[in-house]
């Protein structure tokens, strides 16, 4: 079934709109909460379903699957589709997929007091970024709105030269947890693909964000621009922070800030602040490793596009117990940590629990039991827990006495270990970890009085509350009971007094109790008897004393169940105002969690503590040293996997040759994930490793394309290779793997060896460049911190054989025919391809990547014949440029014109075309290095490539 489209049927929808005015109440007050909520569909509680009308409710008929049924008023028929309130999780979360945002319109009144109308408001606008459900959430997850305010119009203040910070704000409405950060635009870009927040809402003033990767990227939503002024974020942050304006560093931050926290507290049905939200955070992306979203995609660290693959880099890692463990694994692996000293504290931790076996196997039995403590005080704080959620968290505060013993020795400890309980944990950061378990014993204890040990779901029909916690619930309790045992002894007592043996008592919610005699015996009724109702074969009665039970049962009934509700309501606000410790005993539990995960993992899998080298990037002594590291996930998923060293001195390019298919991602990938894992906190699978702290790490890895994006696998690789040659810098690692490869040979081996001798030249990184343009390695010869590595590979009777062992040196050949082999390619093509590379090889081509497999040439390639040699491209210019950064305008005698000097040594003097030739390249060059392709759309790119391209033919 089609759906109507989202502009029909959010808000008012026009087939009540036109009759709004003779409506019945009912679809008027539907029409009202519609036209309330512009950008929402509106779902109207109607008994016990959520109802839809007209255009919305075609759509929730197509997209739910529900049948679609019409009602009917003096004004016409409209189309009607419902789902059901008591199993509305999966419709909603259709719905969400749909790319609709659902406002809940609830009965907010009880329709058996109510006069009229039953009162209905919105209680909850549904958003991708605002689900607090726990249906709609994956478990141990966090899912992030987030909201970005500039200075001025596309980032720039209008007063000054330089764009003005970004403000950037995101709040996981469902934990709680508050960050705020401001940068330049290409810093919060960076943030906001780091954060992954599931919606966007921007301010008036601010750049347009797009997600790195189009199709997995985040749902923009224009909101209120008030809400990003000044006064009203400073209005919006008091109840959450003293003195909002003194504690950002400008007005960016403090505007998303409160837009954000506004548009969070809109969705939760603008019932005031999020008194849960007690954690908001400014951090500095700058105290964080810094991966952009090239490096989590490519070092795989959350997900793995190969086709039909699972495992990432947090899946290899994650052994947590518990909600709350595996969202701060998640958070770690996101943001690494740059300070020294902080990393080898959470190596400390992770090395304690990974000697004591018994106590890091006592902590994960203690967390299985444990709830995810962040969304349950949320709940409880916004007065949505139900009882069944307070007994959640009685059982997750249970365990906190034997988690604090298991770490003190105690309880499962490792008794061959001599000491008192003082003495343990061994390091700072667990006895830390440990005194912050706040066992909360009040409101343990309060749960355990208050609620009772399994109580139904709704808190609204009785048994929520326990025996002996309130004396008169108890009261009222005793007098139902009773009343209920003296009905109950009825039967047998009247049977005996009329003598009836088929007389019966039973109750309806209709008629209340009654005494059933069939037509047979009616003479022997007695005459306190009082009619109540007549059926076929039998009159029902009452007796005054069986009315007078029944008024007391039915009446203590109510006022216990009224009473239950109020005591539950009061003993969850009690439970609520504890929301900051709860969140304190959480942080603590999810910390715990993620170590002796981490601890689980080096001592399953032999990962070894990495030492941490903090000199400063001047001293090359403090590089990247590992002595047979792997690589974490697919050490798991192969049979075998042959281990290799790393030794990179700080600042030093180590270009990589080798066989198609040999290793050289994934040893370029083992290099980089130890460094993220050794930042993380983790040990990492070596036999040993010496690490330097890095400030960002980029990668330039693997052919993909972002067709939706408008990008191209090549304009993709140009744009991420351009953010590194921008961003990175002397604390950086840098992963370049197959660069220039998207394009023609020449254009491509340009850009590669301009890249590289950039990066040494000027940003002075950490490298590790995988090519299969072999004349790279003659930079080993040319420049001082380049050397070369190869992966090697042997051929025997045709096949070959790849050893996936690295060694220092230059490759000789890639063996690409031979992988094609190996990949099925069929034979014809096969034979017909490995002719051409020897006639290839023979003639000299540029394309032939060696002479042949023992040739330990430097593998420059010949000038093909076809070539002329004043034949420049745009980007063999753009490699040569950098011969004339520094000329001046007007060349020298020695410089490099067509015919300035002759065989005798004589300086001729330039013509007047030859000096033309000159000035041509020197603006072509100018523009070059004035072009930022990072900061153009692909199209704007292209066409500017085109065009320098055109000039560069022409002055040719």
């Amino acid at each position: 079934m089609p759906t109507a489209d989202h502009e029909t049927v959010t808000g008012l929808p026009p087939g009540i709109a036109a009759a709004r005015e003779e409506l019945t109440p009912m679809l008027s007050q539907y029409a009202d909460l519609c036209a309330a909520h512009e950008d929402a569909l509106v779902l109207f509680q109607v008994g016990d379903f959520y109802e839809a009308f007209c255009e919305a409710a075609e759509a929730v008929a197509g997209v739910c699957e529900v049948t679609l049924t019409e009602r009917s008023d003096s004004t016409g028929d409209y189309p009607m589709a419902g789902i059901p309130i008591d199993n509305a999780a999966p419709y909603l979360g259709s719905l969400l997929d749909a790319g609709y945002r659902v406002a809940l319109g609830d009965q907010v009144e009880d329709a058996e007091q109510a006069s009229g109308l039953v009162d209905r408001a919105v209680t909850e606008v549904i958003t991708p970024g605002t689900v607090v459900e726990d249906e709609l959430l994956e478990a141990g997850t966090t899912n992030y709105v987030a909201a970005v305010a500039g200075g001025g119009e596309d980032g720039e203040s209008d007063d000054a030269p330089e764009p003005a910070p970004v403000g950037l704000a995101a709040v996981d409405v469902s934990t709680g947890e508050c960050l705020v950060t401001a940068g330049d635009r290409d810093t919060v870009a960076e943030e906001l693909d780091r954060i992954a927040p599931a919606e966007l809402i921007a301010g008036p003033d601010t750049p347009d964000f797009k997600p790195a990767d189009a199709e997995r990227g985040w749902t923009v939503h224009e909101y209120d621009s008030g809400v990003f002024e000044r006064r009203a974020a400073i209005e919006r942050l008091e109840p959450y922070l003293p003195a909002p304006d003194r504690r950002f560093d400008g007005d960016a931050e403090l505007r998303a800030a409160g837009a954000v926290l506004a548009y969070a507290e809109y969705t939760q049905g603008d019932d005031g602040p999020l008194s849960y939200v007690t954690r908001i955070r400014r951090y500095d992306p700058r105290d964080r490793l810094r991966l952009d979203a090239a490096a989590q995609r490519s070092l795989e660290l959350f997900e793995n596009r190969g086709l039909g693959a699972s495992d990432t880099l947090f899946d290899a890692l994650d052994e947590t117990r518990c909600a709350l463990g595996r969202r701060c694994l998640e958070r770690w692996l996101r943001r690494p940590l740059v300070d020294a000293d902080a990393i080898r504290s959470r190596h400390d931790a992770v090395g304690e629990l990974a000697d004591r076996t018994l106590v890091r196997e006592g902590v994960a039995d203690a967390l299985a039991a444990a709830y995810d403590l962040e969304r349950l005080v949320g709940r409880i704080s916004r007065g949505r827990a139900d009882a069944r959620d307070l007994r959640s968290l009685h059982a997750t505060l249970a365990v906190v006495p034997d988690l604090k013993a298991t770490l003190a020795g105690g309880n499962g400890g490792d008794d061959r270990e001599g000491g008192t309980d003082a003495d343990r944990p061994r390091t700072d950061h667990l006895r830390d970890l440990r005194d912050r378990l706040d066992e909360l014993t009040e409101v343990r204890e309060l749960i355990d009085d208050a609620i009772a040990a399994n109580p139904p779901p709704e808190i609204t029909e009785g048994g929520v509350i326990g025996e002996g916690f309130d004396d008169d619930l108890d009261a009222l309790r005793a007098t139902e009971r009773e009343g209920r045992e003296w009905v109950a002894d009825l039967e047998a007592s009247e049977r005996e007094r009329t003598g009836i043996d088929s007389l019966s008592v039973g109750h309806n919610q209709v008629h209340g109790y009654y005494i059933e005699v069939t037509d047979a015996n009616l003479d022997r009724v007695p005459d306190d008897y009082r009619r109540r109702q007549t059926l076929k074969n039998s009159e029902r009665y009452y007796t005054p004393e069986l009315k007078e039970r029944e008024e007391e049962i039915v009446g203590a009934a109510e006022r216990a169940d009224a009473l239950e509700y109020e005591l539950f309501v009061d003993v969850r606000e009690r439970v609520g105002s504890e929301t900051e410790r709860i969140q304190g005993l959480a942080d603590a539990i999810a910390e715990i969690d993620a170590l002796r995960s981490l601890a689980t993992v080096a001592v399953e899998y032999d990962y070894v503590r990495p030492e941490i080298v903090d000199e400063p990037a001047s001293d090359t002594n403090a590089g990247v040293e590992i002595e047979g590291g792997r690589h974490p996930v697919v050490e798991r998923a192969e049979e075998s996997f042959v281990p290799n060293d790393a030794d990179l001195p700080r600042g030093s390019i180590a270009v990589i040759t080798g066989p198609n298919m040999s290793g050289k991602s994934t040893y370029m990938r083992s290099v980089a994930l130890a460094v993220v894992l050794a930042q993380t906190g983790s040990f990492v699978p070596a036999q040993a490793a010496s690490l330097p702290v890095f400030d960002r790490l980029f990668t330039r890895v693997g052919a993909s394309d972002d067709i939706a994006g408008g990008q191209s696998t090549f304009m993709r690789e140009m744009s991420e290779l351009t953010e590194i040659l921008h961003d990175a810098g002397p604390d950086s690692l840098v992963l370049l793997d197959e660069v220039g490869r998207g394009t023609a040979t020449t254009d491509g081996r340009a850009i590669a060896r301009a890249a590289a001798e950039f990066i040494h030249d000027e940003l002075g990184a950490t490298a590790i460049f995988a090519t299969h343009y072999h004349d790279l390695t003659d930079l080993a010869a040319e420049r001082e911190r380049v050397f070369n590595l190869h992966f090697t590979a042997t051929r025997e009777d045709g096949d070959v054989t790849f050893l996936h062992r690295i060694v220092p040196g230059a490759s000789s050949s890639s063996y690409g025919v031979e992988v094609a082999e190996l990949a099925g390619v069929p034979a014809p093509v096969v034979e017909r391809s490995r002719s051409l590379v020897t006639a290839d090889t023979a003639g000299g081509s540029p394309d032939s990547e060696a002479a042949s497999e023992d040739d330990e040439s430097d593998g420059r390639d010949a000038p093909a014949e076809e070539e002329k040699p004043d034949s420049v491209s745009l980007r063999e210019f753009l490699a040569e440029e950098s011969a004339g950064d520094d000329a001046d305008d007007t060349p020298s005698a020695s410089d490099d014109v067509p015919n300035a000097s002759d065989t005798d040594g004589n300086i001729d003097t330039p013509t007047a075309d030859d000096r033309a030739g000159v000035d041509a390249e020197s603006d072509l060059t100018a523009d070059l290095r004035d072009l930022d392709l990072a900061r153009m759309t692909p199209i704007e790119a292209l066409n500017a490539l085109h065009d320098l391209q055109s000039r560069a033919d022409d002055d040719g």
